[in-house]
């Protein structure tokens, strides 16, 4: 086998192969050659070259959100590092593992006009769980570091950076190991929680008439049905769920915009919930925040083994395990309690349903009329990938069927790497992947379909309403050119060269019929990779989604 003589690209490679680290996305380079040779040359690793490091990481991010093991980048030294940090951020705030390897200059270097040469070391100090800055020379500290830059990783579910130094020549190699390292086992603690923890929470929860469980994103299947059960059982007990969290029954909320934008400050104190109880990441929806933030619960209590986010000002207690393991302990301690709180608010339910599906379907061909028809004809057993922006938030107004995993990278809501997550989400998932989004975030991220590694099968539906329909729908929106120019980003761009020079089959469509018959094309032909590009009207997006609120009343 072939090795990189350098010692310490030997420690690195032995370390993450213990280690069980065998997915490495590599972005060519000349620094990091000693890491590339390395991993390259072992069978024990799956590589793949990305050369955007921009989407290398987010291409990695995706594979690590279906995998849920750490996957390791490697770049090398200069602004290549700095491009991993979008993704590096996301993977902060969603929890997911990254593991960020740069090669780097010697310390001798940095800082006397080197080219390709900044100061690397702690770089991602805001965001890292774990930083090691490694010395060029072997050693049993740099080993130590580097053991427990992937420990963390792996047991804390988030990203972890890995600064190595090397000095040229760096092409060299030996055929057998000069170093043995040395791999430190991480603690895997199993979660547990007593009943004399919950105890006293379960008497809150007993006296309690006005309940509400929120969850954020959340794994598919994360969630035991037993849980789900007993919580559609309790006519206390309301659970708002959102497009990305995965978790579905009947009797459950999951438009939770739809329910509550036309709530009357009389409604909204009605429903304020005495217990609020979150699990899951991040919540989309900025109205059931700006509820529960002027409607505080008594008790707010969040269920996350490592944090807990004060979202609405009223946390009063964090339960640092998983869901499953904190029901389990505290359900058999609850009671039935007589209410008419879900009662109410499905009666709330059932009539948006009527006003929603009457109003979706007298409006013209729009976002909003895509929305609908798309999220309709999702594959069964599917994954739906969605950009951020205003994607998400009309997919959170449409019904997806359950049997359908959605994701998307709402740890820092950014609009940058969609399209490389999605894709590395279809490498690593074998399911029929669908990923939605705006033309925005589509242009913004087009490098994503510089890859080699798609698979035939994956869909994106492109929908091009000219310029960030997002920007319409807020406050403040006002028809004039600077709008237009440095809000919206009003464009006459398309997808259809990308396309073709990519490799991707095309397809699009204007009006209700030709999306129908685009859309069926679309789920037919699996020989290679395909953008379905759907044009909509820029103008009247806007006063459609905002008359619809209205006519829920």
């Amino acid at each position: 086998m072939i090795y990189p003589k350098i010692p310490l690209a030997q420690s690195i490679i032995q370390i993450c192969l213990s280690k069980g680290i065998t997915t490495i996305i590599i972005s060519p380079g000349s620094r990091n050659a000693p890491l590339t040779i390395g991993f390259v040359n072992n069978p024990a690793f799956l590589c793949y070259s990305i050369a955007d490091e921009r989407a290398a990481a987010f291409f990695g991010l995706g594979i690590a959100q279906q995998t849920k093991q750490p996957v390791a980048l490697v770049c090398t030294s200069g602004s290549a590092l700095l491009n991993y940090y979008p993704a590096f951020a996301e993977a902060f705030y969603s929890q997911i593992p990254l593991i960020v390897i740069s090669a780097d200059r010697p310390q001798s270097k940095i800082d006397i006009g080197d080219g390709q040469t900044i100061r690397q070391e702690n770089v991602f100090e805001n965001h890292s769980l774990f930083n090691a800055n490694l010395q060029e020379n072997v050693s049993a500290a740099n080993d130590l570091k580097i053991n427990e830059a992937i420990n963390t990783a792996i047991t804390q579910k988030g990203p972890v950076h890995i600064n190595a130094p090397f000095e040229e020549p760096l092409y060299e190699t030996v055929s057998a190991l000069s170093v043995a390292a040395n791999t430190v086992a991480f603690a895997n603690n199993t979660q547990t929680i007593s009943i004399e923890e919950v105890s006293e929470y379960a008497t809150i929860w007993n006296n309690a008439t006005k309940k509400m469980i929120l969850v954020g994103v959340n794994e598919p299947n994360a969630i035991s049905k037993k849980t789900i059960t007993a919580f559609a059982k309790e006519e206390s007990v309301v659970v708002l769920t959102e497009t990305t969290s995965n978790v579905h029954h009947e009797t459950f909320i999951n438009t939770i915009d739809t329910i509550i934008t036309p709530f009357t400050e009389e409604d909204f104190e009605y429903f304020r919930p005495e217990i609020l109880v979150t699990f899951g990441g991040m919540v989309v929806s900025k109205r059931i925040k700006t509820f529960l933030r002027k409607y505080k619960p008594k008790h707010h209590w969040h269920i996350d083994p490592w944090r807990a986010y004060d979202t609405f000002g009223a946390l009063t207690k964090h339960f640092e395990v998983t869901p499953n393991v904190f029901f389990d302990a505290f359900l058999p301690l609850t009671n039935a309690t007589e209410s008419n709180y879900f009662q109410q608010f499905n009666a709330v339910k059932v009539l948006r349903k009527l006003k929603s599906d009457f109003y979706l379907s007298k409006i013209p061909f729009s976002d909003f009329k895509v929305f609908e028809k798309v999220i309709q004809r999702l594959p069964m057993n599917s994954q739906l990938q969605i950009s951020n922006s205003s994607a998400i938030r009309y997919a959170q107004l449409i019904d997806i069927d359950p049997s359908i995993d959605v994701y998307c990278n709402r740890g820092t809501s950014g609009i940058d790497g969609s399209t490389s997550t999605a894709i590395g989400a279809a490498v690593a998932n074998k399911k029929q992947t669908i990923f939605i989004t705006g033309d925005i975030s589509f242009l913004y991220d087009s490098n994503a379909l510089w890859n080699n590694y798609i698979p035939k099968n994956f869909k994106i539906i492109l929908i091009n309403n000219g310029g960030g329909g997002i920007f319409r729908i807020l406050p403040g929106h006002e028809e004039s050119p600077v709008f237009n120019t440095f809000f919206e980003t009003s464009h006459c761009l398309t997808a259809e060269h990308l396309a073709k020079m990519y490799g991707f089959e095309y397809g699009i469509a204007s009006d209700e019929t030709s999306l129908v018959t685009s859309l069926n094309a679309l789920y037919a032909q699996n020989e290679k990779p395909s953008i379905l590009e759907v044009f909509t009207p820029t103008l009247e997006n806007d006063s459609i989604l905002l008359q619809y609120f209205k006519q829920l009343v």
